[in-house]
């Protein structure tokens, strides 16, 4: 992140990614402080004039040329350069990359940064100030490397972020978040061997694969009860994870079945 100045958190669902870019951020910042970070999530619908800057519609009926996320918080950390800003995008291969970021693709990069660099905005007046981003503003993004229906990110878009994998954590430190909260070692020991063994399966899957594991963050939300824990963990395997896995294996209901009950036994 510093090196690079924009990073993807890339992997499975349920395996932390939202949950690590903004704690990254706190990190950085040294605090919980909400106004050095904005967070967005792109979608289809998205576009450049929402991210950046186009025209809206007021209350008066008319429309205003109007500044989108990006712009504002660029200015923001323009006039505090001595502490750093961050802009989270969730879900970031949801979007029309190409047609969300514009020309912002050059002024992304760590060594396009300042004033040196600066672009006249597509809507923006002949009059108005150049844009550019500045060297202390962030940028971490979210990347769900399970769905299918997305294009991959295109090389130019790729070339400006450093990326790094979030895998599933079937290990001791859910095992030690779990005991923690008061959930029983036989029912954690159960359910950590099972997943673990599931997920070896869907990565082994010339069909599915790595990117298709299940992620530990079903179960990051531990009954207060620990009398509860067994009826906690069943719904969680009967609810969430039971579809995801007749939708995996769709065209194989015998072999979604038989890990459901494997699950389950």
């Amino acid at each position: 992140m510093e090196r690079r100045r924009n990073l993807i958190l890339q992997g499975p669902p349920g395996t932390g990614k939202t949950f690590l870019a903004r704690r990254l951020a706190w990190l950085e910042l040294g605090s919980q402080d909400t106004q050095r970070v904005e967070m967005v999530q792109f979608h289809p619908s998205y576009s450049y004039e929402d991210f950046v800057q186009g025209f809206r519609p007021d209350a008066h009926g008319s429309f205003r040329l109007t500044d989108g996320v990006l712009p504002d918080l660029c200015r923001r950390a323009t006039a505090d350069p001595t502490r750093p800003y961050f802009l989270l995008i969730d879900e970031i291969n949801r979007g029309h990359l190409n047609r969300i970021f514009g020309e912002l693709l050059l002024l992304l990069e760590a060594d396009k940064r300042g004033p040196a660099h600066a672009v006249r905005l597509p809507y923006a007046p002949v009059e108005a100030p150049r844009f550019y981003v500045p060297d202390n503003l962030f940028v971490i993004g979210t990347m769900n490397t399970a769905d299918r229906s997305l294009a991959p990110l295109d090389y130019a878009l790729r070339r400006r972020f450093a990326f790094v994998p979030m895998l599933p954590e079937f290990g001791e430190h859910l095992h030690k978040h779990l005991i923690d909260n008061n959930i029983p070692t036989k029912t954690v020991d159960r359910m950590i061997a099972r997943l673990a063994e599931l997920n070896e399966v869907i990565a082994n899957d010339p069909e599915l694969g790595p990117d298709f594991q299940v992620g530990h963050s079903y179960f990051c939300q531990p009954p207060t009860d620990p009398a509860a824990a067994d009826q906690w963990l069943t719904l969680i395997l009967e609810q969430e994870i039971a579809p995801l896995l007749r939708d995996y294996w769709f065209d194989q209901p015998a072999h979604a079945t038989a890990h459901i009950k494997r699950l389950l036994s």
